[in-house]
């Protein structure tokens, strides 16, 4: 049966003000879906994108909902739903809706929260780490030995890139505009830190590994364009998973082809549900028991309790956060 919760709502384009917490309504689950009792979400820079009016909800999510990752318990199952039950911890990725007190998802989306973790700290997993799980070895192929640079490694995707990375085995090379933010990921194991305020790094990576990077993870974008082909090593692989640098620029395709490299696009969001059920479930197999041995651990900057949301958006947009910010019912 429907159920009245609540849920942050956005209610118009705007700065942080116009945010509010409102009254919304829940159906029951449908045949292969679960309700979840929603006790924290992650905050990431597509809500803040979206609060802008710059980057909608795909068909069928909330349009007026932001929230991409939760984490809750299982309060009620749909019919022929088998995996989980009432009370089970679960987390997971959506195409919108997290912000609020349920979410309805289906089954195979759901991964099981890592025992003994906190709820708050699962929710600053699944956004972040099941994106640069997929860019890193499903997409750009990462292989032991081998050399991933990874921007922004202070922010949430990055420093779950950098960990993920040095768990397979590869040496990781890491940017950021902040020397404060590259000391705090010498915690996380970086020791290849590269301050690039000015917009360049090609010279200082091929300084460390001569042959380029063989794996790029870019969630910077045009700006970042001519200095990603100039690090990159011949047969190297990027993928650019984010525009904080703009959507559009010049690329030198003669060394495009020389390099003989492959460039890739990629977002979680509005991928299918066969799609995301199939991560989800990778994930579970491949990358859940590292949490559990402590191989690998979310960074949360900060838990904000959920009535903070406009403040939680503008300390997003500081530009101070290393990690996560999660806000928590």
């Amino acid at each position: 049966m429907e159920i009245r919760g609540r849920a942050v709502r956005i209610r118009g384009a705007g700065g942080p003000e116009v945010l509010s917490i409102d009254e919304a309504i829940v159906r029951a689950p449908g045949p292969g879906e679960v309700r979840v009792a929603v006790r924290a979400a992650g905050l990431n820079r597509a809500d803040c994108l979206q609060r802008r009016g710059f980057y909608p909800a795909p068909a069928g999510f909330p349009a007026d909902i932001p929230g991409l990752e939760l984490a809750g318990e299982v309060e009620s199952v749909g019919e022929g739903v088998s995996a989980w039950a009432p009370g089970d911890r679960v987390m997971a990725i959506t195409g919108g809706g997290a912000m609020a007190t349920h979410a309805l998802l289906h089954e195979r989306e759901l991964v099981r929260v890592p025992e003994g973790m906190s709820i708050e700290d699962a929710a600053a997993i699944p956004e972040v780490f099941f994106t640069a799980y997929d860019a890193l070895f499903p997409q750009a192929q990462l292989a032991m030995g081998e050399v991933a640079l990874v921007h922004a490694v202070a922010s949430g995707v990055g420093t779950a890139a950098l960990q993920l990375a040095q768990a397979a085995g590869a040496r990781v090379l890491g940017t950021s505009r902040s020397d404060a933010k590259l000391a705090r990921c010498a915690e996380l194991g970086l020791t290849d830190a590269i301050v690039s305020a000015d917009g360049t790094f090609a010279k200082a990576v091929l300084e460390r590994a001569p042959g380029g990077a063989d794996v790029i993870v870019d969630t910077i974008g045009a700006k970042y364009l001519s200095e990603n082909l100039r690090a990159i090593a011949p047969g190297g692989r990027v993928v650019t998973l984010g525009l904080l640098g703009g959507a559009k620029g010049e690329l030198d395709l003669g060394r495009l082809l020389a390099r003989r490299v492959t460039w890739r696009g990629s977002v979680l969001r509005a991928r299918p549900l066969e799609e995301k059920a199939t991560l989800a479930q990778a994930f579970a197999r491949q990358v859940l028991p590292l949490f559990e041995r402590g191989v690998l651990r979310p960074v949360v900057d900060e838990v904000m309790p959920m009535a903070e949301i406009g403040a939680a958006h503008a300390r997003m947009e500081s530009n101070e956060v290393f990690g996560k910010l999660v806000l928590r019912w």
